[in-house]
């Protein structure tokens, strides 16, 4: 009962009236006004910035995923060797993922690539060059971040390191005693083997994307800018919601949120069946 009372008040209850709350005009000043499908209507063919935030985190997500997967996967197999200190290592390598999150990590960012910034002033010293701001920069601000998010791999890591130490060791033994290489080994028993961790990674990777929020806010100082190149898409339902107050719209763009997940989350179960196998799976 103490659950299901939770669950009604802080759960389904907030989703229920944000629903309906996204088919009104509300400012929190005054009572909500029934607008219908005002807001999706305005959203999907006035508001530029709706697609501005789209296309930004979008790009944010083909560019963070993949590199921070393969990051991960990479740096899980040099730990999987059983070197001197693993266990220290694997919680070093972890800590990022427990602090990447935070506004003070994404302060220092800020401060690592501003235009006097730690990482210009390395640049300056090992190749003399002077580079720009690179937070200030509308071509180079989202690489910042995404750079940031790659930086907290740990915990995907850590998953991909516990499914390396389920792989048989048989299966490489096997495979060494045909004349197989460290690549072929990895292309036709690692990746394989490792298919369910990937996508369980992958699904979970692309839902954080999506969510993604701090780092953009703190590093472009709330505005998303410079010239709208770092608007996530969770930034700007903030901005909606608690710069102009405009809770109705910001919640229909929540639930247009939802449903962008949701269709990403079904295709990829959907695609799943075509290159994930599992070992109880005939093939």
């Amino acid at each position: 009962m103490p659950w299901l009372i939770g669950f009604l008040c802080f759960s389904l209850g907030p989703v229920l009236v944000s629903l309906y709350l996204s088919f009104t005009k509300f400012d929190l000043l005054r009572p909500a006004v029934w607008v219908g499908a005002d807001n999706y209507v305005r959203m999907l063919t006035v508001d530029q910035r709706f697609y501005q935030s789209l296309k930004v985190t979008f790009s944010y997500m083909l560019m963070e995923v993949p590199l921070k997967l393969a990051f991960a996967l990479a740096v899980a197999m040099v730990l999987d060797k059983a070197i001197r200190g693993g266990a220290f290592y694997r919680a070093l390598f972890y800590i990022p993922s427990l602090l990447g999150g935070s506004v003070a990590i994404a302060v220092l960012w800020r401060q690592l690539f501003e235009g006097n910034g730690t990482f210009n002033q390395v640049l300056l010293w090992a190749f003399n060059y002077k580079g720009p701001s690179w937070i200030s920069n509308p071509d180079t601000a989202i690489y910042t971040l995404v750079l940031l998010a790659i930086w907290q791999f740990g915990s995907p890591m850590i998953i991909f390191l516990a499914g390396l130490r389920q792989v048989p060791q048989d299966l490489y033994e096997a495979a060494s005693m045909d004349g197989a290489g460290a690549f072929r080994k990895f292309h036709k028993i690692t990746l394989p083997m490792l298919a369910p961790v990937i996508f369980f990674n992958m699904v979970l990777q692309i839902i954080e994307g999506f969510k993604a929020f701090t780092p953009a806010y703190v590093v472009s100082g709330g505005t998303g800018g410079p010239i709208d190149s770092t608007l996530f898409y969770t930034l700007y339902l903030y901005q909606e919601a608690f710069s102009y107050f405009r809770m109705g719209y910001a919640s229909a763009l929540a639930w247009v949120l939802l449903i962008i997940i949701g269709l990403f989350t079904g295709i990829s179960f959907l695609t799943s069946k075509y290159w994930v196998y599992y070992e109880d799976e005939p093939r």
